[in-house]
């Protein structure tokens, strides 16, 4: 709305300046109408560029104004290089040069635009457009750990300092998801909006969207790790296969599943503790119940105790691919 309301402020007051120069000199436009008008379709010309540039960020300008810039040098350079002393007529060398400017110009517009942050370190290798006595901390995230949610626990928690980097195209997957006809689908994306949602509303870290679209880059995993490797940022993910693609590209990440492993409290041999026995298990006369991280607990004479809450006591653990395994004995029954 204020949007709006500077636009219309913007063509009245091109609409009085056109009357204003008609007025003053009226050698330049005959009429005060006819000085309005012009004046109002100068400042409509000047909304629809503004419309039509509302996606071209200052990023996208920046580039463009340096790709200019470096093709209008080459194109200097060349018609400076007497590469075209032999055209004697005036217009045609016009034309040529005209051609010449225009032509570099925009070759070296278009590809400032598509290149990345890398690119420009190679022109300058010793310049970061960044503050160097105070390092960001940056934390790009991608799609499977902002639906997992527990991302939002650890910044709410304080346990994750930095700014949170969140890239338009993982946006733009999640609400794809969010708008998926599979229901299962639909959920996990609106969970993930939610998620993101909490992480915006937390105080103690910024939270930037980043505009970059790494068009050479067609896949979403490839794009995180190419966006995290030039940012100099950390990846957070709950996907192991990104997370090793991206040590093999040397960029720091975090899985969160590894954490959350990293995270589960130690149980020994000895260790006592209360377990709902849930089900019977594989072997005669053995009841299984689970700790709250998952943990299977393996409970021997126990299968006529289901639904009941026991205490038992550790005796032996048994790692697999899937996990750890606990064998248990019971000490006492406790009320169910």
């Amino acid at each position: 709305m204020l949007l709006w309301v500077l636009r219309i402020l913007f063509l009245a007051l091109t609409t009085l300046g056109g009357y204003a120069v008609s007025q003053v000199r009226p050698e330049l436009i005959e009429g005060g109408v006819w000085g309005a008008i012009m004046g109002f379709g100068f400042g409509g010309l000047m909304v629809a560029i503004d419309e039509m540039v509302k996606g071209f960020s200052l990023r996208a300008f920046s580039a463009a104004t340096f790709g200019l810039a470096l093709g209008t040098i080459v194109a200097l350079l060349i018609d400076k290089s007497g590469l075209f002393v032999y055209v004697e007529e005036a217009p045609v060398r016009w034309l040529i040069r005209l051609c010449l400017f225009l032509s570099f110009g925009y070759i070296g517009m278009i590809l400032a635009m598509r290149s990345n942050k890398e690119d420009f370190y190679l022109i300058i290798p010793f310049v970061r457009f960044a503050p160097q006595n105070k390092p960001e901390n940056l934390l790009v995230l991608d799609t499977s750990v902002i639906i997992d949610g527990r991302v939002a626990d650890l910044i709410e928690g304080n346990f994750v300092e930095g700014i949170i980097v969140i890239p338009r195209f993982v946006l733009k997957e999640l609400q794809m998801i969010a708008d998926s006809n599979d229901a299962i689908r639909r959920a996990r994306g609106r969970r993930g909006l939610e998620t993101l949602s909490r992480i915006q509303r937390n105080t103690r870290n910024e939270v930037k969207v980043h505009e970059a679209e790494i068009s050479e880059e067609t896949e979403v995993d490839s794009k995180l790790v190419r966006l995290a490797r030039a940012l100099d940022a950390k990846l957070f993910t709950n996907d192991y296969n990104l997370g090793k693609v991206a040590e093999l590209q040397s960029v720091r990440y975090v899985n969160i599943n590894e954490l959350a492993k990293s995270m589960r409290p130690t149980t020994l041999p000895g260790d006592c503790f209360n377990l709902k026995i849930v089900r019977e298990g594989k072997d005669k006369g053995q009841g299984v119940g689970y700790l709250n991280d998952g943990t299977m607990v393996v409970v021997n004479q126990a299968n006529t105790l289901i639904g009941q809450q026991v205490e038992v006591q550790v005796q032996s653990l048994v790692r697999t691919g899937a996990g750890v395994i606990i064998f248990a004995e019971i000490k006492t029954a406790a009320a169910a």
